[in-house]
């Protein structure tokens, strides 16, 4: 088979030997290089995948379209500079730089920024934000707290250079002038959530009695814009410092349309800057007005009052009695009191002085109780003596019966019956045979004294017993009759 036609429409056919060899390494560095010149600073839009934070700070995570994956990673350093947490599902614009990975032969994105794409993800961010601090209960009326009627003070965190200040500070003057303190800050773009956050903690820091008075009232005010405007005002940390304020706090971002988390959480929602000042402080000429009538009101009510009161001390001074009469009755009846007074007491007297004597002779005289004591302690003593004596008697006798039963279960009385105890070398109790040997020295207890024996073989035969004396019989006596047994007795 003939193959030279084949080979030779082959690309650099027969030079194979001649085309450089490299390492992986070299590859690899070769395509790095090309990758990071070619795209050196990139936008990229898609929808966050896989997205996770590693213990060390930074992120790792996924950029997906309807076509392709681009795997992307943020240094920690960045990620703390990116103005709001990625999440999976998460539409957004990333800008930076294309590089590869040689160790997984794999090309990503180092992010250096990041973006929502789209008002419908802002919205879907917003909504989710919004849920979560509401479960938190953030946005309960319960922990809102009251506006003060006439603040001192008034702490504003807006732009220095803007028109909200100015309309602030001229509705303010026209309604009732106030000190106002300005903490200026950027209302939008990078770094505007950090400065607002920065601002309401702040004036809650500043003490009571420090060289700068601390607000009685906060205002966190901005213009209207578009939602990605007022985004700050929507970030988590400005919410939650709103929430956390203890001074109370009027949020008046936007115009009356436009609705920001921080409307939520704070304590009074105002639809523009404008009208935020109004509710900060009511009207001067209005109070002064509502002082004035007031004041007339009342001096007509007083006058009016003492009127009444005039009239009614007269009536009444028509309705009291003559007083020279009054103090004459009262002078008679005192005087007929005080005679009455006099015989009172001595008859009193005297019905007591009867009575003591009546007492008196009811008493009964010392001398006899204590002779009557004498007979009654002396009758009891006697009681007392005669049934000590029986009662001693009584137990000395129950102590001879126990004694007496006591000495019959002794030992001794058995050892009159003709018993014997053996006891050891030592005086001990010797129980049974078993133990003995032949050469122990034993002692016999009997009931009139101790006997020494020593113990022998048991082979040994017993000593022959010694006859007892016969006792002479006095008389012969018969035998008698043996026994029938047929027969029985009668007795």
């Amino acid at each position: 088979m003939d193959t030279a036609p084949m080979t030779e429409n082959l690309p650099n056919a027969g030079t194979d030997h001649n085309l450089p060899i490299f390492s992986v390494g070299e590859i690899s560095q070769a395509l790095k290089s090309v990758v990071e010149d070619t795209f050196s600073w990139v936008r990229v839009r898609g929808e966050i995948s896989g997205f996770k934070r590693a213990a060390s700070g930074h992120m790792y995570l996924a950029l997906k379209d309807a076509d392709a994956v681009l795997d992307g990673v943020c240094w920690r350093g960045t990620a703390g500079r990116l103005g709001l947490s990625p999440e999976d599902g998460m539409e957004v614009v990333v800008t930076g730089r294309l590089t590869t990975y040689p160790g997984r032969s794999k090309y990503q994105i180092v992010i250096e920024s990041m973006e929502l794409a789209g008002e419908g993800a802002l919205l879907k961010l917003l909504e989710d934000r919004k849920r979560r601090l509401a479960a938190e209960g953030l946005f309960d009326e319960a922990r809102k707290k009251p506006i003060p009627f006439l603040p001192d003070v008034i702490g504003v965190v807006t732009s220095p250079t803007g028109a909200v200040i100015r309309d602030i500070l001229h509705r303010l003057n026209d309604r009732f002038p106030r000190r106002v303190l300005l903490w200026p800050v950027l209302v939008q773009g990078e770094g505007a959530a950090d400065q607002v956050t920065a601002a309401i903690e702040g004036f809650n820091t500043l003490p009571e009695d420090g060289p700068v008075p601390r607000p009685d009232l906060l205002i966190v005010a901005r213009g209207g814009g578009s939602l990605e405007d007022l985004w700050s005002f929507n970030e988590e940390n400005v919410a939650r410092a709103a929430a956390a304020s203890d001074i109370p706090l009027i949020s008046a971002v936007g115009h009356e349309t436009d609705f920001t988390l921080i409307d939520f959480v704070s304590d009074k929602r105002a639809p523009t800057p404008t009208a935020a000042a109004e509710m900060a402080v009511p009207v001067r000429m209005e109070l002064l007005a509502q002082v004035l009538d007031d004041g007339a009101r009342m001096a007509g009510a007083m006058g009016r009052l003492l009127a009444e009161r005039s009239q009614r001390v007269e009536g009444l001074g028509r309705g009291l009695p003559n007083l020279r009469r009054v103090v004459e009755d009262s002078s008679q009846r005192l005087d007929d009191w005080g005679e009455r007074l006099t015989y009172s007491l001595k008859t009193g007297l005297e019905r007591r002085r009867g009575r003591l004597t009546e007492a008196a002779g009811r008493l009964v005289p010392p001398k006899s109780r204590i002779v009557l004591a004498r007979g009654t302690l002396a009758s009891e003593s006697r009681a007392l003596a005669g049934a000590a004596r029986n009662l001693l008697k009584e137990h000395r006798s129950r102590f001879a019966q126990a004694s007496a039963l006591l000495e019959s279960y002794s030992y001794t009385k058995v050892l009159e019956r003709g018993f014997t105890l053996v006891l050891d070398g030592d005086g001990e109790l010797v129980p049974s045979a078993a133990g003995l040997t032949a050469g122990t020295d034993l002692t016999l207890r009997f009931h009139d004294g101790d006997r020494g024996v020593t113990v022998r073989d048991g082979d040994a035969p017993p000593p022959p017993p010694t006859e007892k004396p016969k006792k002479p019989s006095a008389a012969p006596q018969r035998k008698s009759p043996r026994k029938d047994d047929r027969q029985g007795e009668l007795l």
